[in-house]
């Protein structure tokens, strides 16, 4: 049966743009921001390879799954259909959830990275546009949207940027050296499928996170007084 290559064309762009999207290269400064990481080394939460296996499934779970993900689900339906109501509802939902000052500093200044990208891309939203100071999902979804990345591959795409973020933060930090943080990689390589499936089922009342100890660690990173990575 012959392949259809116009579609086969629109699959591989739309892949192209997602592999862009979560590339490490990306510049909008992620690998400046280590989301509390940094200090649960600094207090020996996270020691090695076992405990940060343990730290990142917990921050997936609690985190990821009933917070960033299933709003990208919600961002990305609601791009398609222009509702500005509900673009804005999520964004601020999403800020109304970063439990403190570092962690909304993070959303807001990688989603103003992201749009200057984007306008010097020529590929800002005109109608509806973005929220102002619109944080880091919300401009992310409108990305995935406008390259036609179905909203699966949006979820794992952004689970997966989160995930080479926060190995990267831990080879320079704790250190962890980089056959352990690909043993990682396997190991949450499935936790990462596990995720996208959970947070594609929520209704909105199951989201928020509960992560008290990331929200400790974040706070307490504020005033670490040595620190590789931005507060």
């Amino acid at each position: 049966m012959p392949i259809d290559e116009p579609l086969r064309r629109d699959d591989d762009l739309a892949l192209l743009g997602l592999l862009q999207l979560v590339s490490p290269a990306l510049p909008i400064g992620a690998f400046a921001w280590s989301q509390g990481l940094e200090s649960a080394f600094e207090l020996d939460w996270v020691t090695d390879e076992a405990s940060l296996g343990d730290w990142l499934e917990g921050v997936l779970d609690d985190g990821l799954t009933h917070c960033e993900l299933p709003v990208l689900l919600r961002q990305q339906h609601a791009w398609a259909a222009a509702d500005s109501d509900a673009i804005a509802f999520w964004d601020d939902w999403l800020q109304a959830n970063r439990e403190t000052a570092e962690l909304a500093a993070e959303d807001r200044r990688l989603g103003e990275a992201l749009a200057r990208l984007l306008r010097s891309l020529d590929r800002l939203p005109v109608a509806p546009s973005l929220p102002g100071g619109a944080g880091y999902a919300t401009v992310f979804a409108w990305t995935a949207h406008c390259r036609d990345v179905p909203v699966r591959q949006t979820l794992l795409g952004f689970a997966w940027a989160w995930l080479e973020n926060q190995l990267a933060v831990a080879c320079k930090a704790l250190p962890l050296g980089h056959t352990a943080a690909q043993r990682l990689v396997e190991q949450l390589r499935p936790s990462l499928v596990t995720a996208v499936d959970k947070a594609l089922t929520l209704d909105d009342d199951d989201l928020g996170p509960a992560l008290p100890g990331l929200a400790l660690a974040s706070a307490l990173h504020e005033t670490q007084y040595s620190r590789l990575f931005r507060s």
